[in-house]
């Protein structure tokens, strides 16, 4: 659904700009984009006014919270996202693998311990992306179909199994793609967004008082009036700017001019507009604060309302679905996440793609959610935590990028990113003081993940230094075939080795204990770059003498490599005859990292994780593309 979307945006960018094209790609976003951000009406100004740990629903608190509903939505969406992060970009691509990408620029596994830092930082904040990809869906379906027992209470009971069968389906139909249906996210989207601003002006013009809400004195002041209670609602106003992070990692298949288009001619306007009017109908009946946004809709649109926001909220889980499987498929080409099995399920659009096991496993988990919690508002306190968190640390990194990279003067990094921090954290806090109400989700599930990322990351980085230490000097190994030159044998070899420089471990294991060569050997290195592409040539070749040649191939972390076609490119930058796949072996390594008797429990504990997540990716063979009966694995157990 949304890839269509994605890929038409991305041929219509390329095409001369003008008001049609820029037009479409705005209705596009508005589908990809806003669909978590313009659902958050649902369930978010109902949560301020909570009995379990909101304030009253007194005129001066509506005014006050509206006021902090629609203050946050200017200073973090308006201010940090749009204005801000959207110019740090990584040649177009956004997101917080591409904020990291930019700030460690050198391969991550081998750069500095300050390097290392802020890259299990990044981790910690894709992974609390995944709790969000288990929340969202649950949260967003639920709290739509809550509005069947607003329109008949009878149907209370069916609330739950509805939700459970429409996640289901939306999970079993991920296998066939996203593009036939995808054109349609826009236009829902947009009458979505036309309905809420509708409700809003209609309750606005019966009581207009609500318009105090635009000063922010009002914000400031319900502080002083509530004291810790008003801090504690931050927890629900967060729940407004759910989706903040897809303006910035969508980016690249938009752009930010039709992102910027689509929020300020439609989503900011209509969210602004639906917050004030719920806040007007409470004015008027404060009794409704369980449930505003419905009970602002007459009865007799109450049915087609709640067939709108299911569609909707089917809608912002597909783009959090979508958004999982491309987080996981970028950890993977950065080195951060094991290789898993990725499906192409287009044949034309490479950003379509499809992950089986992952998409099983976020079925069962959002399922498993929505059973134990039952309603809306208690999966709210459970949002809020995960969305501040990864909110907060994707300021902390853009700080980091805007000092490191750009060389902005310390003022300017205080003022800029601190300022956005401040806001961040006091979400933040609010939302740890949830804890036991249900932030604990988010918690647990992106600690689960952050533990496999980082067991990964920390296991690599400890290998990459073995070998480095291991490795031979491709000199001496040239100069050892000219003094004493093995048996050689026909056809061509190609040895993969994750270093560019000296000889690739798997080469000497074969020299040992085979003892012979074949005629021609290609060291193979497939280098992913922290660009989310690769333009010009991809493919580089150095012959090296002794038959042997180096051959070095880009790709960017939003590619996938294939070893077959990067030979037969090397092939023709050789000078080389067609390679024949008969007369082609390909050589692998692998290696079995065990930690030493002396080790720390910490370092057994992360090694045997890695050794674990190792024996169970995907395989090498699969992965790269290589014909199966023309591999050749070779084993190593390496004590660390």
């Amino acid at each position: 659904m949304q890839s269509e979307i994605k890929s038409m945006a991305v041929m219509a960018r390329d095409r001369q700009s003008g008001a049609q094209p820029v037009a479409l790609l705005a209705l596009a976003a508005l589908g990809v984009v806003y669909g978590d951000l313009g659902t958050s009406p649902l369930y978010a100004l109902q949560e301020a006014f909570n009995p379990e740990h909101g304030v009253q629903a007194t005129p001066e608190n509506v005014v006050g919270v509206v006021s902090l509903f629609l203050w946050s939505l200017i200073l973090m969406v308006s201010v940090k996202y749009v204005l801000v992060l959207m110019r740090a970009d990584n040649k177009g691509e956004g997101g917080i693998l591409a904020l990291l990408a930019q700030i460690t620029g050198e391969k991550p596994e081998t750069g500095k311990r300050s390097t290392a830092a802020w890259v299990l930082l990044g981790l910690a904040g894709a992974a609390m992306l995944y709790g969000d990809g288990v929340i969202t869906p649950a949260v967003s379906v639920l709290s739509a179909m809550e509005g069947m027992q607003v329109a008949t209470p009878a149907l209370a009971a069916y609330v739950v199994p509805c939700t459970v069968v429409i996640l289901v389906l939306l999970f079993m139909v991920q296998p066939y793609g996203s593009g036939r249906v995808g054109v349609a996210f826009g236009p829902i989207l947009a009458t979505w967004f036309v309905a809420i601003a509708a409700l809003g002006i209609a309750q606005l013009w019966q009581n207009p008082a609500i318009l105090q809400a635009i000063n922010p004195i009002h914000g400031l002041t319900y502080f002083q009036r509530n004291g810790f209670a008003g801090f504690v609602s931050l927890g629900a106003v967060v729940l407004c700017l759910t989706g903040a992070e897809a303006l910035y990692a969508d980016m690249g298949h938009f752009g930010a001019r039709p992102i910027r288009l689509a929020w300020y001619g439609l989503a900011l306007p209509s969210l602004v507009l639906s917050y004030l009017g719920q806040g007007a109908l409470l004015l008027a009946h404060p009794q409704l604060s369980g449930r505003p946004f419905y009970s602002m809709v007459p009865e007799w649109g109450l049915y087609p309302m709640v067939a709108l926001s299911t569609l909707a909220t089917i809608v912002a889980s597909q783009a959090l679905i979508t958004a999982v499987f491309s987080l996981t498929h970028q950890s993977v080409q950065l080195g951060f996440f094991p290789r898993v099995k990725v499906l192409h399920t287009s044949g034309s659009h490479k950003g379509q793609i499809y992950l089986p096991l992952l998409n099983w496993i976020l079925m069962l988990a959002t399922v498993a959610v929505v059973l134990g919690f039952r309603q809306s508002d208690k999966l709210a306190a459970a949002f809020g935590l995960a969305v501040s968190t990864t909110m907060a640390i994707t300021t902390v990194l853009f700080a980091v990028l805007a000092r490191r990279r750009w060389h902005w003067p310390w003022w300017a990094v205080i003022v800029v990113a601190g300022g956005l921090f401040a806001i961040d954290l006091a979400f933040w806090l609010a939302n740890v003081l949830k804890f036991l109400d249900g932030g604990w989700l988010p918690l647990l599930l992106g600690l689960i993940v952050f533990a496999m990322m980082g067991c990964w990351f920390g296991g690599r980085r400890l290998q990459v230094r073995d070998d480095a230490d291991r490795q031979l000097p491709i000199d001496l190994l040239l100069s050892s075939l000219q003094m004493n030159p093995p048996p050689r044998i026909p056809g061509t070899a190609v040895f993969l080795s994750e270093s560019a420089d000296g000889t690739p471990l798997v080469l000497l294991h074969h020299l040992k204990h085979n003892q012979v060569l074949h005629e021609t050997v290609l060291l193979l290195t497939l280098q992913m770059l922290d660009s989310p592409r690769v333009d010009g040539e991809r493919v580089g070749v150095q012959w090296l003498g002794e038959g042997v040649a180096r051959v070095m191939a880009r790709y960017g972390y939003m590619e996938e490599p294939d070893v077959p076609a990067v030979m037969e490119r090397a092939a023709e930058l050789l000078g080389l005859a067609e390679m024949e796949p008969l007369s082609t072996t390909y050589y692998l390594g692998r290696q079995t990292l065990v930690a030493a008797a002396k080790s720390g429990r910490f370092k057994r504990w992360m090694l045997g994780m890695f050794s674990f997540l190792r024996q169970n990716e995907r395989s090498a063979t699969l992965y790269f593309r290589l014909p199966p009966n023309r591999v050749v694995e070779l084993g190593a157990r390496i004590e660390l």
